[in-house]
Order: C-alpha cells, then sequence, then structure tokens
C-alpha cells in the first residue's frame, strides 16, 4: 500500500512539474521574442539563444500527457459515455464496466509494448532530437512507460471496481481545502482539533 502512495505522489508531481517547467519556458521564450524586437534590448537577447525551447516544450507536453492519461484513469476524470451502460440491470452493468477496464489494459499494454519495441530498436541508432540533440529513444520512451503505467491503472481500478463495486469518481464541482458548508467546516475544525 505504502509503494502505490509513493507511485501515486511520484505521478502528481512529475505531472506538475512538467506543466510547470512548460509553461515557465513558454513564458520565457515569449518574452525573449518580444524583448528582441526592442532596439534597446536586442543586444542583450541577441546572445541569448532559445531556438530549443520550443522542442523541449514540445517533449514535456508528450511526457505530460501520458502520464495525466495514466492519472486520469485512477482518478476517474476521464470523459465517459455511460448513459446506456447506466441503463443496463446492476449485474449485466458491473459486467459490462469490469469488461470495458480490461480492454483498456489490454489495449494500453499492446501499445506500451509496441512502444517498448520500437524504443529498443531506437537505442543502438545515432537518431538525435533536431535542437536538443538528445537520443531520440530518451523522447520516445514516455510511450512505453505511460502506456505500461495507464495498463497498471486500468487494472487497479478494475481489481477495486470487482471487489467494491465502485468507480473513482471526480466532483468537478469540488476543490480540495474547500469546505462547502458551515457544518462541514465545525466537522473538519473538530477533526483538527482532535489530532
Amino acid at each position: 500500500m505504502i509503494l502505490l502512495r509513493v507511485l501515486d505522489r511520484l505521478e502528481e508531481i512529475l505531472i506538475a512539474s512538467l506543466m510547470a517547467a512548460a509553461t515557465l519556458l513558454i513564458f520565457v521564450a515569449v518574452v525573449h521574442r518580444y524583448a528582441s524586437g526592442i532596439d534597446l534590448l536586442f543586444p542583450i537577447t541577441q546572445a541569448i539563444h532559445l531556438s530549443w525551447a520550443q522542442e523541449l516544450c514540445i517533449y514535456m507536453f508528450v511526457w505530460m500527457a501520458k502520464f495525466g492519461a495514466a492519472y486520469g484513469v485512477r482518478t476517474g476524470i476521464h470523459v465517459g459515455v455511460d448513459v446506456l451502460v447506466n441503463r443496463l440491470d446492476p449485474r449485466l452493468r458491473n459486467k459490462v464496466i469490469l469488461f470495458g477496464l480490461l480492454c483498456g489494459a489490454l489495449f494500453t499494454a499492446i501499445i506500451g509494448t509496441m512502444g517498448w519495441k520500437f524504443v529498443l530498436g531506437l537505442v543502438d541508432t545515432d537518431q538525435t532530437s533536431p535542437d536538443l540533440e538528445i537520443p531520440s529513444w530518451i523522447v520516445y520512451l514516455a510511450i512505453p512507460l505511460g502506456s505500461y503505467l495507464m495498463c497498471f491503472r486500468f487494472l487497479q481500478v478494475a481489481w477495486s471496481f470487482a471487489r467494491t463495486g465502485e468507480l473513482p469518481h471526480h466532483d468537478p464541482g469540488h476543490v480540495e481545502g474547500v469546505v462547502e458548508s458551515p457544518q462541514a467546516a465545525r466537522d473538519l475544525a473538530a477533526e483538527e482539533r482532535s489530532r
């Protein structure tokens, strides 16, 4: 259980770090581009080369998307069209949901395996990215790692659903740390005092 919490936390830290770094880098690159158009600042900005920033941001967003998809499976934030599934008899509904989760696990396992074979094929080449000149296999490693993590998350949700009948649910109206009613505020304060 501790290992799962560590994995959950690492996943969240990776996604948040990549998102923050990419946002900051894009901001710096845009400011640099506009500052280069100002005659007074041009001599300073001319010495700073940020031609690699766009490529790095693309790679960070790809990694963020692959790991974000796994996070979405774990937390239940993926959009799903379940109108027909929810109208089924509860026993049949549970089987259909479990089948869908297992199909998701199978699909991501296949994508992960194909991605792993692709990465292994790139390892022996001298192929590098255009601007950063890092080995291409490092860039493409997001595919097998993210897909295998997503497969694990599908299996984790399927296992939990088979045992409890509950799917992860995300309430878009709930913000962690925000108290939703006066009674909830009193309950939260009493809970904090008892710790």
